[in-house]
């Protein structure tokens, strides 16, 4: 099933919009099915899964942290991952750095948009979003690599256009800004119930979980 929905996704994704597999709570067989049918991004939200399933997993992909990220846990991020997704402060990108100038190790990241400016989630506000890239631009040992946003995680897809939109239009703002250490390459955006808005409003990094592996209890990623 892991394969077939796969290569259905892969076949179905327009040119230049890259597959990232969600695999919160899935085990390393499941992972690596998914990356021997084509996967080459996987995306964590939990470090202590990562480090349960990571070398058991078969295959070779990049590997995304895409949750929230607490500053205690930055080095072990550093030490597994190749992206981290889910930057929304200062204080966060400093320690990013530090951690990952004992690695000597430039590390990407994507700066995450609260997009909607819900109260319950985490991001920057859009409002916030070139200062902190202003800021985080004058840090060594890490490049910012684009932006993420969330989008509701439930109901209609088309009730995420506008923020997505607005995260596309930083997106594209941002380009032109011509920082330090800022490449404005990926646009991430987009689960399960969203991505296909969100690929219409231009993302080209889609997070997807329940599309590929199949319902799991609560799940809705």
């Amino acid at each position: 099933m892991i394969r077939e929905n796969v290569q259905r996704l892969l076949h179905e994704l327009p040119e230049g919009v890259t597959l990232l597999a969600a695999v919160k709570e899935r085990s390393a067989d499941e992972i690596s099915q998914a990356i021997e049918a084509g996967v080459t991004v996987i995306g964590e939200n939990y470090l202590q899964e990562s480090l349960q399933v990571i070398n058991e997993v078969k295959g070779e992909a990049q590997w995304h942290f895409i949750g929230h990220l607490q500053t205690n846990k930055v080095k072990r991020v550093v030490d597994i991952f190749d992206m981290i997704e889910s930057v929304d402060s200062l204080k966060l990108a400093k320690e990013i750095a530090r951690c990952s100038k004992r690695r000597d190790r430039i590390m990407s990241v994507l700066i995450e948009v609260n997009s909607g400016e819900e109260n319950q989630k985490n991001g920057v506000a859009p409002r916030d979003v070139e200062q902190l890239i202003r800021e985080i631009s004058s840090l060594d040992y890490i490049k910012i690599m684009g932006l993420m946003t969330m989008g509701p995680r439930f109901g209609d897809a088309e009730e995420s256009r506008p923020y997505f939109r607005k995260t596309r239009e930083l997106f594209e703002k941002f380009k032109d800004f011509h920082l330090p250490n800022v490449e404005m390459k990926y646009l991430s955006m987009g689960m399960t119930n969203s991505y296909k808005v969100a690929i219409e409003e231009g993302a080209n990094l889609v997070r997807i979980g329940t599309k590929i592996f199949g319902e799991r209890e609560g799940s809705h990623n």
